[in-house]
């Protein structure tokens, strides 16, 4: 169905980034930026999918009570639906981002899920799927186990209605204690996976990131590895048939870039884009991305 909604269904964080230039210092003070914004790989994929024109962009996620008005706020202003159920038990995940200044502005997260992770299979229904033409699940969810509930009941309900899956693996680090196996046990039926490069290589156990992406590809039917700086891969079937550069920019804030190309991407695929134009579009939004704080794009005017 070209042109319906994109639904995600994933993790609404607050992100404190605190910008650092140099090495932390043990035991006493380093001096930082620090700022609190809205994020969560799931929000951030569906804010960046709503800024491309068109695109009607849902998003089902769990807060607490804590930051509820304030998310909800956040994403409409985004021009995304906020579906957000609120977690009487649980605070809204807080992840803080500490951002080195150097020169390629990379991240360390430290990461409290909250109630993120506490989406379940009671959180779903199949008519959240009426008018929507994607679904697309943020990887955070397969890392708890009501969360893997319900990737799988979403899931299904999805290919019963014909409506194609994709999914972002999130995170290298959570990935590792998950598993590379059972992760791909759990993603059998996706139709679009979009790893980082690190990502790529954990689930393939193979060092070259081509390499990677085509072995994902046997399991996956398309295969879209982020590259970061490099830009790209694309790869069906076993090999990796396209490669997509990245658009130069100097990095602020590496935070987020991964998702803002993966709701471009998305929002591309919506509008009838091929695969090899939407990551286009991916990696133009993941250069706006890092030259920004925060994981989101700046609300429309």
């Amino acid at each position: 169905m070209r042109g319906g909604a994109l639904l995600v269904a994933g993790d609404v964080i607050t992100d404190v980034v605190a910008r650092h230039r140099g090495p932390l210092a043990p035991g006493t003070d380093t001096v930082a930026a620090i700022r609190t914004v809205p994020g969560g790989a799931g929000a951030n994929v569906a804010c960046w999918a709503a800024r491309r024109a068109g695109a009607e962009v849902r998003l089902l996620g769990r807060v607490g009570a804590d930051a509820a008005a304030w998310h909800e706020r956040e994403l409409t202003a985004c021009g995304v639906r906020p579906l957000l159920v609120v977690d009487g038990s649980a605070p809204t995940g807080t992840v803080i981002c500490l951002v080195d200044e150097g020169a390629a502005a990379e991240r360390t997260f430290l990461t409290d899920s909250g109630a993120s992770l506490r989406l379940d299979p009671g959180d779903w229904s199949d008519s959240l799927l009426d008018g929507v033409s994607r679904l697309h699940l943020s990887g955070y969810l397969l890392f708890s186990e009501s969360g893997r509930a319900f990737v799988g009941v979403a899931s299904k309900a999805a290919r019963a209605r014909g409506v194609p899956v994709s999914l972002d693996p999130a995170s290298a680090g959570f990935l590792g204690t998950l598993g590379a196996g059972r992760f791909l046990a759990l993603v059998a039926g996706v139709d679009v996976l979009l790893p980082s490069r690190d990502e790529a290589c954990l689930l393939t156990g193979v060092p070259d990131p081509v390499d990677a992406a085509a072995r994902l590809s046997r399991q996956v039917p398309l295969v879209v590895a982020k590259q970061g700086a490099r830009g790209a891969l694309l790869a069906r079937s076993g090999e990796v048939y396209a490669r997509v550069p990245a658009v130069p920019v100097t990095a602020l804030d590496t935070t987020g870039a991964g998702d803002a190309f993966t709701g471009a991407f998305l929002a591309a695929l919506l509008a009838g884009a091929e695969p090899v134009q939407a990551a286009r579009e991916g990696c133009v939004a993941g250069a706006q991305a890092v030259g920004r704080t925060g994981g989101r794009p700046p609300a429309p005017v």
